[in-house]
């Protein structure tokens, strides 16, 4: 069948009239790179508050690792979404994700070796309260990765039992390490800021995956391969161990230089909430031995 008349019923059985579709394709310009990608609005999105000409590497920087993650939210909700999940899919997808996971840890150097040392730690001043914390692209993805239970805390571990509700579980979730004092229950602006615009979203979204998590679908499949559990083992180990590690190093270069420690820009107590021998976070518990457990995040 040719493509004119591959058209004609493309357009008849959406019960529209062809004709008028090509006498508009008539009218209508040629696509441009410049157009179809947005560059000129992507190149206009760094707006630094100083004058420091690193702000702008800085800005960008996790701007593309925002498009990273957005990245891997993609292919992590088309797993999630199919019914049935086939080795074959889950193995490409879960390749994908080893792949930009690996480019987000490569290309963290530019945050370590491309910005003045003085600058950076002069013009941070002025994203307080402001921190990486917030990004909520980084916690829809653990909450479609993993089951609830596998993101409390150590403390919360203790105190829940039975099958909480998915709110308590985010009453104790670990990223609360970030901006809560455990004793008094007082919350960082930093954390005040983030609960008021995501928490909401972030509950009703474990609420809506509650039992067909990439876990829960891993857990269905009783004949995983060596392979596929091999490559699932690496997204977990670079996800939640490598990438945090990385990121450590990196606050360790600018905010512990000379033997002085400063405050992260959100408040953070940053070492406990980036190093995962600390919070322990895993993908797939049950993928890891228990010494690899006990083990988790040492260097």
């Amino acid at each position: 069948m040719d493509t004119n008349k591959k058209i004609k019923q493309k357009y008849e059985r959406l019960g529209e009239n062809p004709e008028t579709y090509l006498q508009g394709l008539l009218h209508a310009k040629p696509i441009t790179y410049w157009d179809y990608v947005e560059v000129d609005t992507l190149l206009s999105l760094q707006r630094p508050r100083t004058d420091f000409k690193d702000e702008s590497i800085f800005i960008m920087y996790h701007q593309v690792t925002e498009l990273f993650l957005k990245m891997m939210h993609h292919e992590i909700e088309q797993i999630v979404e199919m019914e049935v999940v086939t080795e074959d899919f889950l193995m490409t997808k879960i390749n994908r994700l080893n792949r930009y996971t690996g480019m987000l840890i490569t290309s963290f150097d530019i945050m370590k070796e491309g910005m003045d040392f003085e600058d950076y730690n002069t013009f941070r001043t002025t994203l307080t309260p402001a921190s990486g914390f917030q990004s909520a692209q980084f916690r829809y993805i653990e909450l479609y990765c993993t089951r609830l239970k596998n993101l409390v805390g150590n403390n919360g571990n203790k105190e829940l039992s039975g099958q909480p509700a998915p709110e308590a579980y985010f009453e104790d979730i670990y990223w609360k390490d970030a901006g809560v004092n455990r004793k008094t229950g007082k919350k960082t602006l930093t954390m005040q800021q983030f609960e008021e615009k995501y928490l909401d979203d972030l509950i009703a979204l474990a609420k809506k995956i509650e039992g067909n998590t990439i876990e829960d679908k891993v857990l269905c499949m009783p004949d995983l391969s060596d392979g596929l559990k091999e490559k699932l083992r690496e997204f977990d180990r670079l996800y939640n161990v490598e990438w945090p590690l990385v990121h450590l190093r990196t606050a360790e270069h600018y905010l512990e230089r000379k033997g002085k420690r400063k405050a992260a820009t959100g408040g953070s107590k940053w070492k406990k909430y980036l190093h995962p021998k600390h919070q322990r976070r895993k993908f797939f518990p049950s993928l890891w031995t228990d010494r690899e457990k006990q083990n988790w995040g040492s260097e």
